[in-house]
């Protein structure tokens, strides 16, 4: 259960009729909520009328059956589910953004993060534009806007706007008319598309939101590529195909993504299993029984158990009504949530040497309330493995990593943080062996800069999340 928030989830329905689509992209964001909490927002497009409703909260807390009912029925919708990396947890900075323009309208929401965000919206400022949110995704649409007005067609504009966009960007785009997808060029950020039996498209973040509305997987958004749904078919535009290498994020298969999906035809769960056996290579110990922290460490507790021969147990018991453990405000609050959504089994670890696989460790704190858990439950030893490498540095491409300072790893040798977090030993995922998770050679097709600092691009001059607030207070 790692200290990391999440970062979004992208949906659209792409219907050849009228119909209530938005139900189905409320079944579609329930499916990717885990990949974020804050906040969540359906548009449906009824003949180039759209009809939006947005807030702060879970799926199921921002829509009932009324308020879905007054999104009313129509032929396209884009839904999204949001942790945000730039800009705080507020109504404004809820997607999708609509925005009204010369040529129409446009309904975008993104899963990502620019790297030149701010330069982009200092440019933007000074040639006049007005920001209403503190995100970059508003960044996108002005740019992509600016475009519009210039160019023949919404892809187009897009295509242009590409040229602009540094970093990672996953986007599904609504006009009156039709319904784009577009992958940044180096693909950090998953996106795919399926389809339904009655002829339906569905756009998602990942494959599980398709099993959830009976659609079915066609494939994967390639690096760079726009996709345009209408009336006329697909089109695929890839001017921007293989300009980058491709740096699919491997945290994705660690911790976000749920492991029931495919990414870029990898099971999330297989990949995790294999780093669980990974483990157990490089770090084998006397043990009597391996338990998984939920939901993301179970797959890896189940490889490692599988490799060492260690047998796997039923360490802990869910809470799943304590949706929002991420986004407590304050590190205190947000571990005491931790404590109630988890609770141990005494009969698994009582009098027993435990091995407990958790997806990473970040700061230290959470598993150290978790390792007190478990010896409060009678474990007589504590070892503790990470499915991930130690976090040395910051993200820059949407997870929640803006700073060395809190990383445990950065001022702790691994025996250090053992005694720190309470635990006999710590292992970590060999940097080495993300490869094999994936089927890929050694640092190919992935990126993995949180762990070695190898950064795919530029780094950005600002990088705190409120950066835009400060920016707004220091003119004040």
């Amino acid at each position: 259960m790692s200290n990391l928030r999440e970062e979004c989830g992208l949906f659209g329905i792409f219907a050849n009729k009228t119909m209530d689509v938005a139900h189905t992209t409320y079944y579609g964001l329930f499916a990717l909520q885990h990949r974020g909490q804050e906040n969540c927002g359906i548009v449906v497009n009824d003949d180039g009328v759209f009809t939006s409703r947005k807030d702060v909260g879970l799926v199921e807390e921002v829509f009932d059956a009324d308020g879905l009912s007054e999104l009313g029925l129509g032929n396209m919708a884009v839904g999204h589910v949001r942790y945000g990396t730039t800009g705080t947890s507020t109504r404004a900075n809820s997607q999708p953004m609509v925005v009204n323009h010369h040529k129409g309208h446009m309904a975008i929401a993104h899963n990502g993060n620019l790297v030149n965000a701010y330069e982009l919206r200092h440019e933007l400022e000074l040639e006049g534009s007005i920001f209403h949110s503190s995100n970059d995704t508003e960044v996108i649409a002005y740019i992509i806007t600016k475009e519009r007005i210039k160019s023949g067609s919404i892809e187009e504009a897009v295509e242009k706007s590409m040229d602009k966009l540094e970093g990672a960007y996953s986007l599904v785009i609504m006009s009156p008319s039709k319904m784009i997808a577009v992958r940044d060029p180096y693909g950090f950020r998953p996106l795919l598309y399926g389809m339904r039996d009655d002829g339906t498209y569905i756009i998602a973040s990942e494959t599980c939101a398709l099993d959830a509305v009976d659609a079915k997987y066609i494939r994967d958004l390639e690096p760079g590529e726009i996709v345009v749904f209408s009336a006329d078919g697909i089109n695929s535009i890839k001017t921007h195909c293989n300009k980058a290498p491709h740096k699919i994020c491997i945290f994705e298969y660690l911790y976000f993504a749920r492991p029931d999906s495919e990414i870029e035809g990898v099971s999330v769960h297989m990949a995790r299993m294999r780093a669980g056996a990974c483990l157990a290579k490089e770090h084998p110990v006397d043990a009597d029984v391996v338990i998984g922290v939920p939901d993301s460490g179970l797959s890896a507790a189940l490889g490692y158990a599988k490799e060492s021969g260690i047998p796997y147990g039923f360490g802990f018991i869910k809470n799943k009504y304590i949706g929002r453990t991420f986004i407590a405000p304050g590190q205190s609050n947000r571990e005491d949530k931790v404590m109630i959504k988890l609770n141990v089994l005494k009969d698994t670890v009582s009098g027993k040497r435990v091995v407990l696989v958790d997806d990473s460790i970040v700061r230290g704190t959470t598993i150290a309330r978790i390792i007190k858990r478990v010896r409060e439950a009678g474990a007589t030893e504590i070892h503790v493995m990470s499915s991930a490498p130690p976090f040395m540095n910051p993200c820059y491409y949407g997870t929640d990593i803006d700073s060395r300072d809190n990383l445990i790893a950065c001022r702790l040798t691994t025996e250090e943080i053992a005694k720190e977090v309470g635990a006999d030993s710590v292992g970590y995922l060999e940097i080495d062996h993300l490869n094999e998770l994936i089927g890929t050679e050694v640092g190919e097709g992935y990126c993995h800069a949180c762990f070695s600092g190898e950064y795919p691009t530029k780094e950005p001059t600002t990088t705190e999340k409120d950066r835009f607030e400060h920016k707004i207070s220091e003119r004040k």
